[in-house]
């Protein structure tokens, strides 16, 4: 019932992400969610990905910093009031959550990342030019 989550400590600089995510694909490893806490200087990528023994190899072998957590994935009702349910258990049993993030079931066959960006007119921009589609805030509201 334990998921492992891989955690990567990465200095908050330009391009670092993108080499942890070009060494995944570069072994086949597929991200099938993840989280991102970060301070002026650093952060702490945290993932579930299909084969978390070799991403924590690769990324070692690649240099950065890694561990594994064990973690539990939980199903929550897709309704209003359904997380709220879930964490109240947790809550009423004294179970303390230290952080949360979630899946998102696909719509189609591919998947839907959020981007908290410096300079949104640059990165939209680049997208478009790029092929990229950009999802409307209703299209993903209406998820």
């Amino acid at each position: 019932m334990l998921v492992k989550q891989i955690s990567v400590f990465l200095e908050n600089k330009c391009g670092r992400l993108a080499s942890v995510t070009r060494v995944l694909g570069e072994h086949s490893i597929n991200i099938r969610a993840f989280s991102i806490a970060d301070t002026t200087d650093f952060g702490i990528l945290r993932l579930i990905v299909n084969n978390p023994e070799e991403a924590y190899k690769v990324l070692r072998e690649a240099g950065f910093t890694v561990s594994v957590t064990e973690v539990i994935a939980v199903k929550v009702p897709d309704r209003p009031g359904g997380l709220a349910d879930v964490l109240e258990l947790m809550q009423e049993a004294g179970v303390n959550i230290e952080y949360m993030y979630a899946f998102v079931e696909k719509i189609s066959k591919d998947a839907i990342a959020v981007f908290r960006v410096e300079n949104v007119e640059t990165a939209v921009r680049l997208m478009q030019e790029k092929g990229i589609k950009l999802l409307s805030g209703n299209e993903v509201y209406n998820l």
